[in-house]
């Protein structure tokens, strides 16, 4: 299995590893730490050895951080652990907090002393991150110390290795663009930023940029290391000598120059003795780097990573290969949800069953190469929890009467999948149903949406949550994320979300369409399809000169007709349902097997 469901932490994590960060800190003359969750390469998912947030706090959850002073310590998170942070973190040793009340640059200058020096780590923190803290530092008079090595590092016994899976390189066909041109139109936007070169950071940057993958990272094909792309297109790899294989020597070809990831730094510095301009991303570049080019005397010129918004933009060849990886993961998923009817009724099924059972469709495909995020195998009240994660410790039975969400992905070379759907165990509530149908209006306004160039996700956030703001109901996450092309799940700098976003959709941008609905201690709602921007199209009556992108669909599996309240539906989105409904059977119904054709030719039947 991919996925496994031993506990990664517990509430004695706190007692037990503050007091030794704490030693620490005291020996280095520091008053308080900063602790993001984050990696040397600012990741969302962090290799093992990296989870010092978890390490410190028990916290397990993708988006965190916590502030620890001599006296007094605080853990944060958002709006999806609001429930996930008290149950895992001490709170008689850290002050719990979501950031929407509270940011941990506002707590640091509420709780912080004039005169106090604040460590943190250099490699942790973008300029971006780490500028509220500053501006908390001069309006209060502490100091911000950058601290290498990190202390938690020198406190925490027993730390797993540093990740050093072989490099591999991606196939040109699925690819769809040769590195070599890939780098040649790099430099020249390196070149149009006013720099000599650019220094990438990205994981995923350096995986498409150079047509390679790699296995440092779980459930995401990512190489760990640095590159540096020169304006004329010539390129420098900074990865661990253990990673390199003559294979990948010969793809890369002799344009690519190879180096130890450790000597990073020490080549920034030669060059930036040159007189070379450096283009680093302020969000996405560790200021550890952005201090050694100034240091050396280099200049630093602020823009956006440029392979981010080329490598959203998926070309022909990646959305082929998506469409095709979503059928065969669609057809998994069916299965899936055939079984789960059949057996889910009995009252057998447990979370970590249900998570097997539908990992061993994907793998039946055999294709899979990872899931893309572990299983969210979340029943009754689990549901609530919106990135919910199944332990052994709380696995639970799916039960009559409760809704069983399932939020899960696959990897796949030729694409990465994400998809929700929601099942009624036995007869569901009014209200599920109302809650659902209200959530499906959302999806479906969405999903339909027509909108000019230069729209951005912030603008269409509203039309998946309009149906919920009318009940008085809403959900604490984003809309939709970037998904990569096998890469990330979770991919910038496209998004869609009720936050200010300057990233315009643009056409073969791929996206989730995932509103949802959490009623605390009793179940959750999602229900997901990842879409693809489309390209402008003028619309019959429409103005001449004002074409419109909208979205096309890529995620093929039934939704859940039980759930499904007809009355409350227009209809034009009950014409939408059977089409998609028409559509999951006709694109998939050759995947599957018999038993399941006919189960899934009754649920798709016209509303």
């Amino acid at each position: 299995m991919f996925q496994t469901f031993d506990p990664v932490s517990d509430r004695s994590f706190a007692g037990k590893h503050l007091p030794l960060l704490r030693e620490r800190l005291k020996a280095l003359g520091l008053d308080g730490f900063l602790v993001p969750h984050e990696d040397e390469y600012l990741n969302e998912y962090l290799p093992d050895h990296a989870e010092r947030l978890m390490w410190l706090t028990g916290f397990s959850g993708s988006a965190g951080s916590a502030v620890v002073l001599s006296g007094k310590a605080a853990a944060f998170s958002d709006g999806r652990y609001s429930i996930q942070l008290p149950a895992q973190v001490d709170d008689q040793h850290f002050e719990l907090l979501m950031t929407h009340d509270v940011t941990p640059s506002d707590w640091l200058r509420q709780n912080a002393e004039e005169g106090q020096v604040i460590g943190y780590d250099p490699m942790l923190f973008s300029e971006a991150a780490l500028k509220p803290f500053q501006k908390a530092a001069a309006k209060k008079g502490f100091t911000l110390k950058p601290v290498r090595p990190n202390p938690i590092d020198e406190a925490w016994q027993d730390r797993p290795d540093e990740p050093t899976a072989k490099i591999n390189p991606h196939p040109l066909e699925l690819a769809g663009e040769d590195a070599a041109d890939k780098r040649t139109r790099i430099g020249e936007d390196v070149a149009e930023a006013g720099a000599d070169l650019a220094l990438l950071t990205s994981p995923s940057s350096l995986a498409w940029l150079f047509n390679i993958r790699g296995g440092d990272v779980h459930a995401a094909p990512l190489p760990l290391g640095r590159a540096i792309i020169h304006r004329d297109g010539q390129a420098e790899l900074f990865v661990r000598p253990e990673k390199v294989t003559d294979e990948l020597r010969s793809h890369l070809g002799n344009e690519v120059a190879l180096h130890a990831e450790a000597q990073v730094d020490t080549r920034l510095a030669v060059l930036a003795k040159e007189g070379k301009s450096v283009l680093v991303d302020p969000g996405l570049t560790p200021v550890f780097y952005l201090s050694a080019v100034e240091e050396a005397g280099g200049k630093v010129v602020r823009g956006a990573d440029p392979v981010s918004l080329p490598r959203a933009i998926k070309n022909e060849a990646e959305l082929q290969g998506a469409r095709e990886a979503h059928l065969r993961d669609g057809a998994a998923i069916t299965e899936f949800l055939r079984w789960l009817s059949i057996e889910a009724p009995k009252e057998t099924v447990t979370e970590i069953a249900a998570a097997q059972r539908l990992e061993s469709f994907r793998r039946e495909t055999g294709v899979l190469k990872d899931i893309s995020f572990d299983t969210i195998s979340a029943s009754g009240p689990h549901g609530a929890m919106a990135h919910y994660r199944v332990t052994s410790a709380t696995d639970r039975t799916l039960k009559k009467g409760e809704l069983f969400l399932i939020d899960s992905g696959g990897q796949y070379q030729d694409g990465t999948t994400d998809i929700t759907r929601v099942a009624a165990i036995g007869e569901p509530t009014p209200e599920m149903r109302e809650r659902y149908t209200l959530v499906l209006k959302g999806h479906i306004g969405l999903a339909r949406a027509r909108f000019p160039k230069g729209t951005s996700g912030h603008a269409l956030d509203a039309l998946a949550r309009l149906p919920l703001w009318m009940a008085g109901l809403d959900y604490d996450h984003g809309t939709g994320h970037g998904v990569g092309s096998f890469l990330s799940v979770h991919e910038g700098p496209q998004k869609i979300s009720k936050h200010a976003i300057d990233q315009a959709l643009e056409p073969g941008m791929i996206c989730s369409n995932e509103p949802g609905y959490y009623k605390e201690g009793e179940y959750g709602i999602r229900i997901e399809n990842l879409v693809v921007v489309t390209e402008a199209a003028p619309i019959e009556g429409g103005d001449a000169d004002r074409s419109m992108m909208g979205f096309e669909n890529l995620t093929f599996a039934p939704l859940e007709r039980e759930l499904i309240e007809s009355e409350l539906l227009t209809r034009d989105e009950r014409e939408w349902v059977d089409d998609y409904h028409s559509q999951v059977f006709d694109r998939i119904s050759e995947y599957l097997t018999e038993d399941t054709r006919d189960w899934l030719s009754s649920r798709c039947r016209p509303l």
